[in-house]
């Protein structure tokens, strides 16, 4: 059965405009005009045709992989809610992974949470590809920077405190 990378992919909403998916690898080239690209697969586990997370290369033509990154679902809490709501135990085959067996009509990925892989994703990809997710799509970090909150000026008494 088919793991429907190319919809586990857009289901992370990488902005990347210049990426396909071939087979169940994603590849982009974040920055135009670089030679650099981006290489996400998914991680197979110890048991067949089980997947615990993606691994992201960064891969240079004629240097081949320069580095490389394992992110795991179950450190970025992917399929943490469905684990809690199928009552799943740690130390299973099934705890915070996805095989390629699944329901007709769903994705062997379903009930993944993507935001914990997306957020590592871009941090991951803001060392190797400055200005690739400012240049693609609206920063998602301007929501989360600290506010600076006007203070009440100083004013001065009489008295002196001790």
């Amino acid at each position: 059965m088919s793991l429907q990378a190319p919809e586990f992919f857009a289901e992370l909403c990488l902005p990347f405009h210049n990426s396909t998916v071939v087979g169940n690898t994603y590849f982009a080239a974040p920055v135009p005009g670089t030679p650099l690209r981006l290489r996400i697969d998914f991680t197979g586990t110890i048991h067949a045709d089980t997947y615990g997370g993606l691994r992201l290369a960064v891969v240079h033509p004629a240097r081949g992989e320069i580095d490389a990154v394992a992110l795991s679902f179950l450190d970025h809490g992917t399929f943490h809610r469905r684990d809690e709501a199928t009552n799943t135990r740690p130390n299973t085959k099934q705890h915070g992974t996805f095989d390629k067996y699944h329901r007709p009509g769903r994705p062997p990925w379903e009930g993944a949470v993507t935001t914990g892989l997306r957020d590592a994703i871009e941090q991951y990809t803001a060392v190797w590809f400055p200005g690739a997710w400012t240049a693609s799509a609206p920063s998602r970090a301007a929501g989360r920077t600290a506010q600076t909150a006007p203070v009440a000026p100083v004013t001065r008494s009489g008295t002196r405190a001790r």
